[in-house]
């Protein structure tokens, strides 16, 4: 067994990664390569406002780890991540989900000194029901706290209602209604999680 492969359950099972993540998921650092497979997931995610290439190029120039600088030779304040199906699952007969090598997840984090904000978040349909969305929430929560931050923010679109339950499930609370927060007018529900 390799020190990245999680270690087995009682059953001999591969148990989950330190976030949730389920086996045959893996969580890494986003790239400038993974811009375009994210482009084609906002699209599909997010009709009505997904992001352009540029914003993340600007974002991921602003990464890098907590004690490190950005390309820029600041103190990095963003922290980009996506889930990419690794492997079949031991013993799964999983072949209605994505390809090995498929990135399934992606999301990304801003820490400006106490507070963070989850920048975009995303799980793609054929992923959607197994964790990833989770285990998203949790690197995040995780990540924030150790650059510092004592709550992690969040917009979602008061439409999106599968979106605030996993939300709050995983302790985010909601503040307020952000009113045509969204391009087509859609209001914006602001979520915070106590760190």
């Amino acid at each position: 067994m390799s020190p990245a492969e999680p270690a087995p359950t009682g059953d001999g099972r591969p148990a989950e990664d330190e976030h949730g993540l389920p086996p045959g998921y893996l969580l890494r650092p986003m790239t400038v390569w993974d811009i375009p497979e994210v482009l084609a997931h906002e699209a599909t995610l997010f009709p009505l406002d997904a992001w352009p290439a540029h914003f993340y190029e600007e974002e991921l120039a602003q990464t890098g780890p907590a004690s490190g600088r950005d390309a820029h030779g600041r103190p990095p304040t963003r922290d980009y991540r996506v889930v990419v199906r690794d492997v079949a699952a031991p013993g799964s007969a999983d072949d209605d989900g994505p390809a090995p090598g498929e990135i399934v997840g992606y999301g990304g984090i801003m820490v400006v000194g106490d507070v963070a904000d989850v920048q975009t978040v995303g799980t793609v349909a054929a992923a959607q029901g197994r964790g990833i969305g989770a285990a998203q929430l949790r690197w995040m929560a995780a990540e924030a706290a150790a650059r510092g931050a004592s709550s992690l923010m969040l917009e979602v679109r008061a439409s999106n209602a599968a979106a605030r339950r996993l939300y709050a499930r995983h302790g985010f609370q909601e503040l307020h209604v952000r009113r045509r927060y969204y391009p087509g007018g859609e209001d914006a529900v602001i979520m915070r999680k106590v760190l």
